[in-house]
């Protein structure tokens, strides 16, 4: 058991050693104050504790972050399982939009900032739209490369036994695209997390954790700063190993995709 809990924390303990190296070797060579993993942990206590960062405390700042994060993330998951299954099924609108696909996909998040503004104004519509966009690509491609790799048997049987286009997509794409699917999720989740800190710094929200680090770097309170990326870092991981990991286990579990075939 101890090999065990040392084994997981050993990382931590790199990243925590690397941290403080990182600080020392600043603070001589550039005579700057780089706040140190200690300092940063008491400026968080004291964020939690109540403590105000831009006029707001620390859980509303998150809680922002997290309503535009959802609010984007599920619009996009919507339109992209919704295109992924129709393109899937239907070769002239695979063939007549794929290619915008392929466009949208190399468009970084921060370059949909104009557009956004310009659409939707400064404020949430904006950033929720950057996130939307963002994490759109993603989904969509996965969940169509999904239905693409399905076993033509499994559609022929399903037709064969009286299936229409309703049940084939609900009972049998759907499912047999799962594991891609939750793949584009992942990669559309962190996709949007990132745009929304980024775009959060840069439309002007008034709240979240992006527009918190901004204004923290303009005041010169850098051990804030490093708070609000350490709960980024935490948020992220929370959402990977309480929400996909059991969701991909027990999508492996249900489907029988484990590697050993049983």
């Amino acid at each position: 058991m101890a090999k065990t809990i040392l084994g997981k924390m050993l990382p931590f303990l790199i990243f925590l050693i690397l941290w403080e190296g990182i600080a020392v070797t600043v603070q001589l060579r550039r005579h700057v104050a780089f706040p140190t993993p200690w300092e940063v942990a008491g400026t968080l206590a004291s964020l939690l504790s109540g403590a105000q960062l831009s006029d707001a405390p620390i859980m509303r700042h998150v809680g922002d972050s997290l309503l535009r994060w959802v609010n984007g993330f599920g619009i996009a998951s919507v339109i992209g399982i919704g295109y992924g299954l129709l393109a899937g099924w239907s070769k002239k609108l695979r063939d007549a939009t794929l290619p915008i696909l392929h466009i949208l996909q190399l468009v970084p998040g921060l370059a949909w900032i104009p557009v956004a503004i310009l659409c939707f104004g400064i404020g949430e519509a904006a950033t929720v739209a950057m996130i939307a966009v963002t994490a759109f690509t993603p989904i969509a491609l996965n969940v169509l490369s999904g239905v693409r790799q399905l076993d033509e048997t499994l559609l022929r049987a399903a037709r064969m036994m009286g299936a229409n286009g309703r049940t084939l997509l609900i009972r049998v794409m759907l499912p047999g695209a799962l594991p891609a699917t939750l793949s584009g999720l992942r990669i559309g989740l962190g996709n949007g997390w990132r745009v929304l800190v980024a775009a959060e710094m840069i439309v002007g929200t008034g709240t979240g954790l992006g527009y918190a680090i901004i204004q923290a770097r303009w005041t010169l309170d850098y051990q804030a700063a490093f708070a609000c990326i350490g709960i980024i870092c935490l948020i992220g991981l929370t959402v990977e190993q309480l929400i996909f990991k059991p969701l991909e286990k027990r999508t492996i579990d249900r489907w029988c995709l484990s590697s050993d075939g049983s």
